[in-house]
């Protein structure tokens, strides 16, 4: 789950300088960070609860902002099990009863494999470019790092469960260093933290990203990319409910 917090239309080989950047741009480029035009990913993540811990392996494709694959590889009992987006559509693919189950809109927000990421998250079925307002609040230097804070605000519209999201961004790397996820009521409920930072294709990325809830500081779920890979070929036809149930 990647989710991960789908990036990148902005590929920046030279750090652009802070009276330079335009937050659309910045948001736009932390959308699309770890997506690219396409991508491919293996990942780990290990979710902590008050009740269990369990880790998974993943893989994952994904062609722009509207098509996304990812399938479970590890450990067996859950193996290829899948979930695919397709432009608005979201299913979810269950290898044991070789069953297709449709993810409705009011599931966005729910969570993904018993993590504390959601659905949403996984998929990136809504953007910070597309579904909020954004503003650079702060630009200066934090705990010693040159750093910019924007605050987004979601569109009245926008069929998004946050009523604030504040991102925090190293200004050299533009790579994100913090998200925190506000309620509407403007009470704190989860922050994202990232590092293990690497230059992939000319783009810093962010290798490891860590939630945690607000009301339960014990737990936690952390996903690590443990390679990920931009411009692949990638067809359109790739991302199907045939493919989906494919054992690869």
């Amino acid at each position: 789950m990647i989710r991960c917090i789908h990036i990148l239309l902005i590929c920046i080989c030279i750090p652009v300088p802070a009276s330079a950047i335009e937050v659309t741009e910045l948001i736009r480029h932390i959308d699309e960070l770890w997506r690219g035009e396409t991508s491919r990913a293996n990942m780990s993540m290990t979710v902590r609860t008050s009740r269990y811990e369990r880790s998974m392996t993943l893989e994952a494709w994904s062609r722009g902002q509207d098509y996304s694959l990812i399938v479970i590889r590890k450990p067996i009992k859950d193996k290829d099990i899948a979930t695919l987006k397709v432009e608005q559509n979201i299913w979810n693919y269950l290898p044991k009863i070789n069953r297709v189950t449709k993810v409705p809109s009011s599931m966005m927000s729910g969570s993904w494999m018993g993590s504390h990421f959601t659905n949403d998250d996984l998929v990136k079925e809504s953007t910070f470019v597309e579904d909020y307002i954004s503003e650079i609040t702060f630009q200066g230097e934090r705990q010693g790092r040159m750093v910019y804070e924007i605050s987004l605000i979601p569109l009245r519209d926008a069929a998004v469960v946050w009523g604030k999201v504040v991102i925090l961004v190293d200004q050299h790397s533009l790579a994100p260093i913090r998200s925190l996820y506000y309620d509407e009521d403007g009470l704190l409920v989860r922050t994202i933290s990232f590092d293990q930072l690497q230059e992939i294709d000319n783009r810093i990325v962010p290798m490891r990203m860590s939630l945690q809830p607000e009301d339960t500081p014990a737990e936690s779920t952390v996903i690590v990319y443990n390679d990920i890979e931009f411009g692949v070929p990638l067809e359109q036809a790739f991302f199907s409910l045939k493919n989906l149930k494919r054992r690869r």
